[in-house]
Parts: structure tokens; C-alpha cells; sequence
């Protein structure tokens, strides 16, 4: 795999190209690196802020950690006992906290990747957690489930430090800083202070008349932003301090309830990525509202999907684990055309 080139204003290495996103830049990208050895579909997959790992869960009941910097595997762990579903890093980049799929054990559990221990477990959920954001600023984190609550943890602590009730199917989200979250259900996106999320929503957002499941809601990097996507094959993008609707893109709907519809901000706020029902991935621009360019695929369910932190690269997690980059040599040929 080649070197991935650096986003303009992100953290340069001396050996990287730094380059702007652009539309051109986009339009190029392909995949550079893929893993092919899944025996099930990849449920979830997260990027580390901090450093070049990636971390995948599996239908095949594996989580499987990446170095993307040297294109290699470093561990695989089977967990067929609870099954896997969601999976996030916490701040160290060995440890991971993930949710069950057996439909006995709704824990949360905070696994050590390094020595395959089981460092905590979180018990609170009495239904399949659907949703899971870690605060990357503090220890605390949010999940989300069927049991129609949303709970607040502390890392530290097996007792959830608080709990709210909703009325349907919830997305979840911290903002970056850690000082706002979101909780999506029912048409609405509802934005509680973390400080002092027991005196309920400081604000309600409508998402247009949408009232199909929630599936993923996220703030873009710099928290101006936030994207929802629901069932429906809905992907809504919202001013997140005015709650404005900007703009809504739409792709074939989610087939399952068992497969998230996710979209990702591209790491500058300025693209939206998505699945689509039929599986294929789709890019939008946030300034225009229009596409940019798609990538069809023969899969039948939507792709995971990832932007790298402060990269020009992405990653995909279907039947197997894609790394999309650009392909400079597109790139060339489209600055040599406009000499």
C-alpha cells in the first residue's frame, strides 16, 4: 500500500503529501488495501485518533486489530461465547470496548486486546445494544438499545452513572469536546449538556417528517455539523447549533434491522459518505448538497464505513475490509488537463 497522503492542516509526517480534499481528489479514490479472510460480515469498525490502527468486529465472532502503516493484522480474537457486534477504541489503542450478539448477555465489555483479557463489564442493557460513542476527550461513553434506553458510563465504574428513557429504536453521539450528546429516535435528534443531561434535552431537532428507525448520528469533526441515517435510506445533515436541515441524501433502504445504515463525515466537515442498501457507497458535498461521485458494489447490505482521522483515506468493512486512498496517477492526468 502506498503512503497515505495527509489532509492539508492535519498532523504531517515528514514523508507524507499533504493535500486538501477536493471533489477531484475524491473522484479518484480506490482501493489500495483489502483483507479478504472474513468467514462473515464486519458489523463495525473504528479508527484510532492517535495512532494507525484500525479495529474490526465480525459476524464470524472475531475482532481483528490493523496497522494500516504496515498494511498487516497484528491479532485476531474470537469471541464465540458473547458474539460481537459494535466495537469502539477507548483511548489506548489495544483496548477496545464492544457489545454482544448472542441475545443472552446484553454487557458491554472492555477487552484488552494486548493479552485478551476482560478488563470490566458493563451491565445495564436487557436488549441488543444498536448504538455505542466514546467521548474521546473523558473516560465516559453512551450506549444505546432496544430496550428503548440510553445509559452513560464511566470507564472505570461497572454501574452506569445514568439513564434515559426513550420511545423507539436510539442513535447515539458525543460531540469531540465531550460537553454535548445526542440521542436520535422518532423523527427527532435531541441534544442534552453532559453535565446536566438530567434536566433534559436543551434543544429538539426535527429531521423533516423522517419517522423511520434511526440508525447512526454523528458530529463532523469540528461539532458544526451533525448527520443522521434512518431505515428509510435517509441520510439527513443538520446545522447542530441552529438544528438546521441542510440537506438530505437518499439511497436504497436498509433491508434488515440487524444492519446499520452508516455515513461518515469526510475528516474536514466538507464530504458526507454513505452506504446504500444495495452496497454501495455514495459521496455528497456538504457546500453543494449534490453528489460527488459513487462506487457501485455487488454486495446486497450497506458497508461500514470510516474516515481515517486527518487522512485522505477511508475505509470500508462489508464481506471484507477495504482501504480506499487516492489514485495519484487520476490525479496527474486531471492537473495535466487543466494546464
Amino acid at each position: 500500500m502506498s503512503s497515505i497522503p495527509q489532509m492539508a492542516g492535519g498532523p504531517e509526517r515528514e514523508d507524507k503529501v499533504s493535500l486538501e480534499l477536493t471533489e477531484e481528489i475524491l473522484q479518484s479514490m480506490e482501493v489500495g488495501l483489502a483483507f479478504r479472510d472474513y468467514n462473515g460480515r464486519i458489523s463495525s469498525l473504528d479508527f484510532h485518533k492517535a495512532s494507525s490502527y484500525v479495529v474490526t468486529a465480525s459476524d464470524d465472532e472475531s475482532i481483528r486489530l490493523y496497522d494500516v502503516s504496515t498494511a498487516t493484522c497484528l491479532k485476531t480474537i474470537n469471541s464465540k461465547k458473547y458474539g460481537v457486534d459494535l466495537v469502539c477504541f477507548t483511548s489506548h489503542p489495544t483496548t477496545v470496548i464492544y457489545s454482544s450478539k448472542n441475545g443472552w448477555d446484553e454487557s458491554l465489555r472492555l477487552l484488552s486486546l494486548n493479552d485478551n483479557k476482560y478488563l470490566r463489564y458493563f451491565k445495564g442493557h436487557h436488549d441488543r445494544v444498536v448504538s455505542l460513542s466514546l467521548c474521546s476527550r473523558k473516560e465516559c461513553f453512551i450506549s444505546g438499545s432496544l430496550d428503548r434506553t440510553v445509559l452513560l458510563w464511566d470507564q472505570r465504574a461497572e454501574k452506569c452513572q445514568g439513564l434515559l428513557r426513550v420511545q423507539g429504536r436510539p442513535a447515539t453521539a458525543y460531540d469531540d469536546q465531550g460537553l454535548v450528546f445526542t440521542i436520535a429516535f422518532g423523527g427527532y435528534i435531541r441534544m442534552f449538556d453532559a453535565r446536566m443531561y438530567e434536566k433534559g434535552p436543551f434543544d429538539i431537532f426535527s429531521v423533516g417528517g423522517d419517522m423511520s428507525d434511526a440508525n447512526v448520528v454523528k458530529f463532523s469533526n469540528d461539532g458544526r455539523l451533525m448527520l443522521l441515517t434512518t431505515t428509510d435510506g435517509h441520510i439527513h445533515v443538520l446545522d447542530s447549533f441552529r438544528g438546521t436541515l441542510l440537506s438530505t441524501y437518499n439511497v436504497r433502504p436498509v433491508s434488515s434491522n440487524a444492519t446499520l445504515l452508516e455515513a461518515s463525515f469526510s475528516p474536514d466537515g466538507m464530504f458526507v459518505m454513505s452506504g446504500s442498501g444495495d452496497g454501495s457507497v455514495y459521496a455528497w458535498s456538504v457546500r453543494s448538497g449534490k453528489e460527488v461521485t459513487s462506487w457501485l458494489s455487488t454486495e446486497s447490505e450497506p458497508p461500514v464505513i470510516k474516515w481515517a482521522p486527518g487522512s485522505l483515506m477511508f475505509a470500508t468493512g462489508s464481506s471484507e475490509l477495504s482501504f480506499w486512498i487516492p489514485d495519484l496517477s487520476k490525479l496527474a492526468a486531471y492537473v495535466g488537463g487543466r494546464k
